[in-house]
């Protein structure tokens, strides 16, 4: 079943304990709720994980953490979905999030092209012109990323449990007919 998958997959607490950057959770790790695999608190670490991967360029699990230990959700789900922006997807997340940026508020759809041909001195130059609307695009694909992760878990968790339990009645079908 999906809860024995993801156990697998899930990091032990004391794993999650011995991480430097959550040990200033400290007792808080002890809470059991933090660990349970269910449909709604997988939901709930999926989608603050996902929001925080988006919408918050730096210290991304720690915030994930805490606001998972607020909310009561599954905390290595939020910690671990903060994964999603990395060394090799935040470039091109970062420009689709410009795009969605100028889109939304407006601003000089140029301003980033002006960077990735002018280099660091640029960056610093055209920095106000790129803040607003990089802000509002990563803003907006963390709320919505983080909705979308709430759905797919609910979704994905009750298909596999309907498709466990109809197996299970094919088999016990099969076995009542021999």
């Amino acid at each position: 079943m999906l809860r024995r998958r993801l156990q697998r997959w899930i990091p032990k607490p004391e794993a999650v304990r011995a991480n430097p950057s959550l040990r200033w959770l400290g007792p808080l790790l002890d809470r059991p709720w933090l660990w349970q695999p269910s449909r709604r608190r997988i939901a709930g670490g999926a989608a603050i994980g996902v929001f925080f991967a988006f919408a918050i360029p730096v210290a991304q699990i720690l915030l994930a953490a805490g606001a998972a230990v607020l909310l009561r959700v599954h905390l290595p789900t939020a910690a671990g979905l903060t994964l999603i922006t990395n060394p090799f997807t935040a470039a091109p997340l970062y420009l689709a999030a410009y795009g969605v940026g100028v889109r939304m508020i407006g601003g000089d759809g140029d301003a980033g092209a002006a960077v990735l041909g002018g280099g660091a001195a640029a960056l610093v130059e055209r920095a106000a012109d790129i803040g607003a609307p990089l802000f509002a695009g990563l803003l907006t694909f963390g709320v919505v990323g983080g909705a979308l992760a709430w759905v797919v878990v609910h979704v994905a968790w009750i298909v596999s449990v309907k498709l466990h339990r109809r197996r299970r009645s094919a088999r016990r079908a099969a076995a009542s007919r021999d």
